[in-house]
């Protein structure tokens, strides 16, 4: 059948009813994902609930604050049948240890601060969940994200959200085109989390008062040490606290419990400087600490790199962007210099500290909302 071209678009972007459009909204439990399906279906369209477990169920029931969590799967699937449409809890454990897990305990034991938020967009919720999606035969599928998708003279484009309190375009630099085609994100518009849970209100969800999740879901209380330990027995090896200068200051526990940057609980009291965590000797076993200024850099390495602009990202030699090397870090100008489609090195135009490997680097185009994609920071050797 020839499509009308007189037919309006519907609120996703479909030349059709919305009672003709399936929509799979990926629902956490959250007061954000269950607005999402019921804003779309007050609507009309065809909706589909799925909630992902991710980890042992009987573990998570315990545990309040972390997403995809049983109390979590409970409340998703109690939304679901109050709104009257169809909801499919699916087991996705193996996935994510193999995608997301064991590559956070990987990187943690080598130095480095992952982050595994990221990892599970790109590698399950965005990878395999979409392919579900699509194997229900839905249109588009919809989340609870803050962050925009509009639409530019080369097809959907990534924005950050409204509100730059909720934006959460760092956690979705990884978002490849094809993806972008496929996604909807409702929410990324509001101006601030309070008209979410009013509306929550207004649909009349029992979740609208829920509190936000706070921890990454697997790591209870945002003790990442304990969790290593128990993904890694034995990865806690003693060793030395060691001054930049070679100064022995004292011992530690495990490389594992320490990050760059890190100041408080390094256990060197009695020192007349201030000293912070610039670096990590895994080999061996050393934690290297140095004044603050030893964690300022300009020069960030980038690989993985996933590229959002308009043209190929070796196009040119320079980039003017602005760049984050932190999700709670305000985008700062930067240079980037692509070294192939995948590497690029960035220069900041003013000197960041505690940049460290394992961190996200997401571009911003310098002026306006888009996202321009980002890369993963390492060590450059």
């Amino acid at each position: 059948m020839a499509l009308d071209i007189d037919t309006p678009l519907n609120s996703l972007g479909f030349a059709k009813s919305p009672a003709e459009t399936r929509v799979v909204v990926a629902m956490s439990g959250g007061v954000d994902s269950s607005v999402v399906a019921a804003h779309l279906a007050s609507e009309g369209y065809d909706v589909v609930g799925v909630t992902l477990q991710l980890y042992d169920h009987g573990a998570a029931l315990a545990k309040k604050g972390a997403c995809c969590a049983g109390v979590d799967i409970h409340d998703a699937r109690r939304v679901a049948e109050d709104l009257g449409f169809p909801h499919y809890v699916l087991d996705y454990e193996n996935i994510f240890r193999d995608a997301v897990i064991d590559e956070f305990a990987d990187s943690y034991l080598a130095g480095a601060t992952p982050v595994p938020c990221i990892r599970c967009n790109e590698r399950v919720k965005f990878k395999d969940l979409l392919e579900t999606a699509r194997d229900l035969d839905a249109d588009c599928m919809a989340t609870g994200h803050y962050i925009q998708r509009k639409m530019g003279a080369q097809g959907p484009e990534l924005h950050s959200a409204t509100d730059a309190a909720r934006d959460q375009s760092y956690f979705l630099f990884s978002t490849t085109p094809e993806q972008l085609d496929y996604l909807r994100f409702p929410l990324g518009h509001l101006p601030s989390k309070q008209a979410t849970r009013e509306l929550a209100a207004q649909y009349g969800l029992q979740v609208a008062d829920k509190p936000d999740s706070q921890d990454i879901c697997f790591v209870p209380n945002g003790n990442y040490a304990s969790v290593i330990e128990k993904l890694r027995p034995g990865a806690a090896e003693p060793g030395e606290i060691v001054h930049a200068d070679g100064r022995v200051l004292g011992r530690h526990e495990g490389v594992i419990h320490y990050t760059i940057g890190q100041r408080r609980g390094l256990g060197i009291g009695g020192l007349e400087e201030p000293l912070y965590v610039v670096r990590l000797d895994v080999d061996n076993h050393r934690v290297i600490v140095g004044p603050k200024e030893m964690l300022a850099t300009r020069r960030v390495p980038l690989r993985e790199i996933n590229w959002l602009g308009d043209e190929p990202l070796g196009s040119r030699n320079e980039w003017a962007v602005s760049v984050k090397v932190r999700s709670t870090r305000p985008p700062r100008d930067a240079v980037l210099r692509p070294l192939s489609e995948t590497e690029a090195e960035v220069e900041l135009l003013t000197a960041e500290e505690g940049v460290s490997p394992g961190q996200a680097c997401v571009f911003y185009a310098p002026e306006g909302s888009r996202v321009l994609g980002g890369g993963w920071i390492w060590r450059g050797y």
